[in-house]
């Protein structure tokens, strides 16, 4: 049995009942540090674990989340990517209310963040996203809103403007989105919906 990090999975098989719980938790302590962990049971009764839900074939159950450390930031921080935001916002017709929120949510308008799961920037671009996307530097904010709010407007053209859906696909995929004809079972990407649209109807009213 070994574990791997970063996408890969680690399979284990007769685990069953509470005792499989019991073996979950204890295989999950080691890596528990690279993000939050999830499961399913393939047609053998093999039990999987990973910390990247990728595969949109598959209904993942959330077993174990890594607990968020928020820092606080001040005004001033916000405010200078004002700018940025409403000029490209612009640009691809986006509100950009929606786009702080995106920001808001993925990384506290930090713009060196780095996710668990290796996203990255102030929107929190996945490597081979801003690869496709042809963002040079997710960290150079001008580079890293570029390349996330037009995959946003990639999303909201795909979904006709479900603004639930967009960002349920910012979140898990949009393959998932479409599997699962709706924004998919996980908890961490219905929290991520209701998290982003409660910033999204504060910066509109601002």
């Amino acid at each position: 049995m070994t574990a791997m990090l970063l996408g890969k999975e680690l399979s284990e098989n007769k685990l069953t009942g509470i005792s499989s719980l019991i073996v979950l938790l204890i295989l999950m302590t080691p890596f528990s540090a690279q993000g939050d962990i999830y499961k399913y049971v393939d047609k053998k009764g093999t039990i999987h674990l990973t910390n990247i839900p990728t595969n949109p074939q598959v209904d993942y159950v959330l077993v174990y989340r890594k607990k968020r450390v928020l820092f606080s930031i001040k005004a001033k921080e916000v405010a200078k990517y004002d700018q940025l935001i409403t000029r490209t916002a612009g640009k691809y017709n986006v509100d950009p209310a929606l786009v702080k929120s995106v920001i808001k949510t993925e990384s506290n308008f930090n713009h060196r963040a780095v996710s668990p799961q290796g996203a990255q920037g102030l929107m929190q671009l996945m490597p081979a996203t801003a690869y496709t996307l042809q963002v040079p530097d997710s960290f150079h904010p001008d580079n890293n809103v570029e390349g996330g709010v037009k995959y946003l407007r990639y999303l909201m053209k795909l979904f006709s403007n479900d603004l639930s859906l967009d960002l349920a696909a910012y979140n898990a995929g949009e393959n998932a989105v479409i599997k699962h004809r709706g924004i998919p079972p996980y908890r961490e990407t219905q929290n991520y919906v209701q998290r982003v649209l409660s910033h999204y109807q504060q910066y509109r009213r601002e």
